[in-house]
């Protein structure tokens, strides 16, 4: 998954590049339609990396799971069964299964390394919301939300997936 989501950030890095220069020197409309579709592509990827490699750097899957912002709160599993999370989840990809591995790692670790991925989308949920600035210099209000906003969904739902392992996790630890 790293590799894919790498490549991907370089591909709209490169289209934004090569849309915006020519859009420069042509002033063919579409281009800039294009080179606005892959700058946000491509800050929303970005961003999603440098989160996640800077924070990485910081805690090196090493946070402090006791901590009351990672605890289970009561709502929870009425609201994970409400949403089905069981059936879904293992649907989704995971950037690095390595993390989670239980040959790998003892489940403290895996603990600590699903706070460490809770935090990361919970960042990457606030700054999907940044590009709405954008529609100042560019317009394309609606574009800049609908991107947005699915962004910040897309990310809620590992943070969903974060929570809900975290408890089964814990009772395996203390097994």
């Amino acid at each position: 998954m790293k590799k894919k989501m790498i490549l991907l950030t370089l591909i709209s890095f490169v289209g934004l590049l090569i849309c915006g220069i020519t859009y420069y020197f042509t002033s063919i409309s579409i281009l800039f339609s294009l080179a606005i579709t892959f700058g946000t592509c491509f800050y929303h990827l970005a961003i999603r990396l440098v989160v996640g490699h800077s924070l990485n750097a910081i805690y090196h899957n090493k946070m402090d799971y006791n901590k009351w912002w990672f605890k289970e709160r009561k709502f929870e599993p009425k609201l994970y069964n409400f949403l089905q999370v069981k059936k879904w989840k293992k649907l989704l990809p995971t950037y690095d299964s390595k993390a989670f591995n239980i040959k790998e790692h003892t489940f403290e670790e895996i603990i600590q390394a699903t706070c460490q991925s809770e935090i990361v989308h919970e960042i990457n949920m606030v700054l999907s919301l940044v590009p709405i600035i954008c529609t100042i210099w560019f317009g394309s209000l609606v574009a800049f939300i609908i991107t947005s906003i699915l962004a910040f969904c897309f990310d809620s739902i590992f943070v969903v997936i974060q929570r809900y392992n975290r408890p089964r996790l814990k009772r395996l630890l203390r097994k």
